[in-house]
């Protein structure tokens, strides 16, 4: 029995270069009652799919069948999607803060999805609004209903979109990357929510992301795409454990939860391929580091396994070991006392806030900092959003003032430099940005964007500029030849190689990365990490590194702070921290984090069938 049931799903969009085959050839079936993840790089097709099912794809070419409790939603006209979507079809997005209406108070938006299906009275849709809102833990409904969308915390925003998607009581909720850019408590908060939800309600629940601990955690059944095809299929603990497909098991092998900390990590080499043309043979085949003389010309068949797992690939007996052992790479050797990059002493930040003719309030962000980041060590800063590490990033950069306290770097007290000295230290604090390409002009060329800091502290010019470019450009990992290239032209992971190199310029004493790999995949994610630790091995870089991913900071710091509530509340070497967590609120962080199971090698699976596909 399945909710939801595709058969032979293509989706083609026209664009002003040609079709792109977004999704070739897909079939899966969903259970009532379950939990389906559908996991893949960007561009695999993921939400193109949910989109397609959903009616949202109004100049796509959709052919196959899309069976929705039991009635073809291909073809089916507008009004009737319309009556589907929101009533028995739910969706949760990405960003809460751009889905939700900044003008309109939050509990108007979720009564309008009210009045849209049903005739009811504004009492009762506000009265039905505040028991969901209470029932996806939103504190004191009746007194949040009339707030706005920025008066509620990343978390709480996409608690009223889950509120807004079950508001009806859908039979299916669908879940687009709902916990990217939330912390790992509040990324817990919202699954445990989803999977209250559905067992309170009944409903079924489609989650897209590309976390694989996540997803392991929470999925009955998992689907893996790649370029818009369906590559492997089956029961999530099946899939995680003993993954059939050679993508699967890169996939697996490229997130630093497999790894132990120090280690080299094993990203999939290459880039997708473009989707304006159908390959003859495997998709994955030009990145597939067990791909067959075959794989490239002929389209692989669907193996069937003893445990059910499907997959899509050419190799009888599945991939190989999902995480081989990693060679080990000594960490940056440390000094018992290295000398001091940066010093914060007693850092404090307080806010006056209220409205300009009433009264104001003060408003303590940073409560005393105390901490010392030695040359060549990588310390992490980690905690839920609010806690202050961002702002303490801007203070030691300089951008932001400290109410009171010191920031030395380098010996330097950044709160009494002139302007003079003011310019010269800005050479030696420089950022990573979390968003690649919102940090990059897109109306400049990448030699240009790399050159700036020569540019500006009148380092270099000319020719000797272009050629010191061009060597960063190749100690990044950046083909030089690309200089005149603009950002959009490179992928997600380059981009942020580019924002390395800018940040390496002028060789800074410090360099702080803010959430540098959160958005992108685990495979472009393993890639940027293993270059970040390269360098500093090469160059003897200092980092500062945020980030609410803490398999991450863990595989690359070698202390962790946790910061609660403007303060940090526990330090730590990362071993020690993960082995002993002291402070409870680490602890909630820890228990927070999913990690993805063990690769199991007893128990391997046998082919049960070969079916060869037909070409979409």
């Amino acid at each position: 029995m399945t909710i939801l049931e595709a058969k032979g799903l293509t989706v083609d969009i026209p664009t002003e270069d040609g079709v792109v085959h977004a999704v070739c050839n897909v079939s899966f079936s969903v259970r009532p009652g379950s939990l389906f993840g559908i996991a893949g790089e960007s561009g695999s097709g993921k939400s193109v799919l949910t989109q397609a099912v959903t009616g949202l794809l109004a100049n796509a070419e959709i052919g196959g069948e899309v069976l929705f409790e039991g009635r073809n939603l291909v073809g089916l006209p507008q009004e009737e999607m319309r009556r589907l979507r929101g009533g028995r079809i739910g969706m949760i997005f990405q960003d809460p803060l751009s889905s939700l209406h900044p003008f309109y108070t939050i509990g108007a938006q979720i009564a309008e999805m009210v009045h849209a299906h049903e005739k009811v009275s504004a009492a009762e849709a506000r009265a039905r609004v505040i028991d969901m809102l209470g029932k996806v833990g939103i504190p004191s409904p009746a007194d949040r209903f009339d707030d706005y969308p920025h008066q509620f915390s990343g978390g709480m925003r996409q608690r009223v979109m889950i509120a807004m998607a079950l508001i009806l009581k859908p039979a299916l909720v669908i879940a687009d990357e709902p916990t990217t850019a939330l912390d790992v408590t509040v990324q817990a908060q919202i699954v445990s929510l989803l999977d209250a939800m559905r067992r309170d309600f009944g409903t079924t629940v489609i989650l897209i992301t590309h976390d694989l601990g996540l997803l392991s955690s929470v999925a009955d059944d998992v689907m893996v795409m790649y370029a818009g095809h369906r590559l492997e299929y089956g029961r999530a603990a099946d899939v995680f454990r003993r993954p059939a497909h050679p993508y699967t098991a890169g996939l697996l092998r490229s997130t630093p939860a497999s790894y132990r900390p120090g280690t080299e990590l094993a990203p999939i080499s290459g880039r997708p391929p473009s989707l304006l043309a159908t390959p003859a043979g495997c998709v994955f085949a030009p990145r597939c580091a067990e791909a067959l003389p075959r794989c490239s010309n002929e389209p692989p068949p669907l193996r069937l396994y003893s445990d059910g797992v499907e997959s899509l690939c050419w190799l009888e007996e599945g991939a190989g070991k999902a995480r081989p052992a990693a060679k080990a790479v000594a960490a940056p050797v440390q000094a018992v006392a290295a000398e001091p990059v940066a010093e914060i002493e007693d850092v404090r930040l307080t806010y006056q806030i209220g409205s300009f003719f009433g009264p104001k309030r003060s408003l303590d962000v940073l409560k005393g900092i105390d901490l010392t980041i030695g040359r060549g060590e990588t310390v992490g800063l980690v905690g839920e959003s609010g806690c202050g590490k961002s702002t303490l990033a801007r203070i030691v950069a300089g951008l932001t003032p400290a109410t009171s306290g010191r920031v030395r770097v380098l010996g330097r007290d950044m709160g009494a430099l002139d302007a003079r000295q003011w310019r010269e230290m800005r050479q030696q604090v420089q950022l990573v940005f979390q968003d690649p390409f919102g940090s990059l002009n897109p109306r400049r060329r990448v030699g240009a964007i790399i050159g700036d800091p020569f540019r500006l502290h009148g380092i270099a010019s000319g020719e000797a500029r272009r050629a010191k470019v061009r060597e960063l450009m190749e100690i990044v990992g950046l083909n030089p030849e690309h200089y005149n290239r603009f950002p959009s032209e490179f992928s997600g992971g380059q981009r942020q190689r580019i924002g390395i190199a800018r940040a390496l310029a002028l060789n800074p004493g410090l360099i702080i990365c803010d959430e540098p790999v959160s958005a992108l995949d685990v495979s472009i994610q393993a890639q940027v990490l293993n270059l970040l630790r390269r360098l500093q091995r090469e160059l003897g870089l200092t980092y500062l590194f945020i980030s609410h991913d803490l398999s991450v900071v863990r595989h690359v710091c070698d202390r962790i702070a946790v910061m609660q509530g403007g303060r940090i509340v526990e330090l730590e070497t990362a071993e020690r921290l993960f082995a002993a967590p002291q402070h409870p609120y680490t602890k909630t962080l820890l228990a927070a984090s999913k990690t993805i199971p063990v690769f199991e090698e007893k128990e391997r699976r046998s082919l049960v069938e070969t079916r060869l596909q037909v070409a979409s």
